[in-house]
């Protein structure tokens, strides 16, 4: 299956500039194989297909820094016992659920491998672009261990599942080496308790030190990164000195984390909507009671820990981490966002600050030649009105991933 790569002409786009945070008035772009050719406030190369935006403002396609595009339950345990065929199906309505939202790059943090990231490339999938970790590295009776307590059998890594165990510096090298293998854009590993394992808690550090260096080391030696699952203080400080480089979650992290952050020049990924949404609906999703309990003492926290790293200016990406139905909350992350950040500061963290944690600046999230032609057209300004972003039915009139359109109402 081929997708389309005709040429395309975008006339009198108002671009948004994602960096500045500001509107450059109208300009023309050709797009030509996935890219962005030229920009011009004249008049540039007429494509194929030639698209009147009106003034309508051009921005970066969105980037979700933390999902898991084949967690169609909340439940992990369950997700292992489905067929992978099964799983696969599932991912694909995620998928196009995100793009349909303006979403077109997301960095899943487990689950997720090379065969869906090449069925959507390929367009086989609809969906965004992804980038993956493979299997995240759990220890045993870390994150990653859906094991429940009378439950000793080591789960295999060719079943759909969040994570894989790994134990001492041999096993996390090979853990990592594998994924690498397997072609995973980075490495994920599981350095404190969460809410969706069964027999860990919140407040545990997971991993040893010389395990989570030897982490650091395979990703650094195939010029990738870690990023670490963690909620408390105690545990990111840990990791962040051994070089990981970026902290999932971290509700719960203070001031010394947030120096850690700030002078390893290292990146925070809050998924306040998941957690904002886990207390109400994550036993209708799948998860069970007791698990979704531990949501309860996290939630508060990070909405004030978030916006005090804010404040100091650690590096902030957005990611939602959502499971199951709750998916559909993906621009939830936006509102909560804007109790703290300006309407320019929430949409860097979901294009430019985000391509950098992705290792793809001027890649992905900008608007400029050479840039991959992933973008989205909305009526109204979304740095006056935030709103705008958090209603695609009403405001989105075009989304483009690698110069293929998959939403047209101009």
């Amino acid at each position: 299956m081929t997708q389309n790569m005709q040429t395309v002409t975008l006339k009198n786009a108002n671009i948004l500039d994602a960096a500045a945070g500001a509107l450059l008035g109208e300009h023309n772009v050709f797009i030509e194989g996935g890219f962005i050719r030229e920009i011009s406030t004249g008049p540039v190369t007429e494509g194929d297909k030639v698209l009147e935006l009106k003034g309508r403002t051009l921005m970066p396609g969105l980037c979700d820094g933390h999902v898991h595009v084949v967690a169609a339950t909340a439940s992990f345990p369950d997700l292992m016992r489905w067929s992978p065929m099964y799983v696969t199906a599932r991912a694909g309505q995620i998928l196009s659920g995100m793009l349909s939202r303006g979403f077109t790059t997301v960095r899943d943090c487990g689950g997720a491998d090379f065969g869906i990231a090449q069925a959507v490339a390929e367009g086989y999938l609809i969906g965004p672009r992804v980038l993956f970790a493979g299997h995240a590295i759990s220890q045993t009776g870390g994150h990653g261990d859906m094991r429940d307590k009378n439950e000793d059998v080591d789960s295999c890594t060719c079943c759909a599942g969040l994570g894989r165990i790994a134990d001492g510096v041999p096993e996390v090298r090979r853990a990592c080496r594998e994924e690498i293998r397997k072609g995973a854009d980075f490495i994920k590993i599981m350095a404190s308790g969460g809410v969706a394992s069964p027999t860990d808690r919140i407040s545990s550090t997971q991993f040893a030190l010389d395990e989570v260096t030897a982490a650091v080391e395979e990703a650094e030696a195939a010029e990738t990164y870690v990023a670490a699952h963690v909620y408390t203080a105690r545990a990111a400080n840990r990791v962040l000195e051994c070089g990981v480089r970026s902290i999932e979650h971290g509700n719960l992290i203070d001031d010394s984390t947030i120096d850690l952050l700030l002078e390893k020049d290292a990146f925070l990924v809050p998924t306040m909507s998941t957690h904002a949404v886990l207390a109400t609906e994550g036993v209708a999703g799948g998860m069970p009671q007791q698990m979704c309990d531990k949501v309860h003492e996290i939630v508060d926290a990070g909405r004030i820990t978030h916006a005090h790293a804010h404040s100091r200016g650690v590096k902030m990406v957005f990611g939602t981490d959502l499971l199951g139905p709750m998916h559909r909350h993906q621009l939830l992350e936006f509102k909560i966002r804007s109790e703290f950040q300006t309407p320019a500061e929430v949409i860097r963290s979901a294009t430019t600050t985000a391509a950098d944690l992705f290792q793809m600046t001027g890649e992905v999230g900008v608007v400029a030649v050479d840039a991959h032609a992933d973008l989205i057209a909305l009526q109204g300004n979304p740095l006056e009105d935030i709103e705008i972003l958090q209603d695609p039915d009403r405001y989105l009139d075009l989304v483009m991933k690698g110069g293929n359109l998959f939403k047209e109402r101009l």
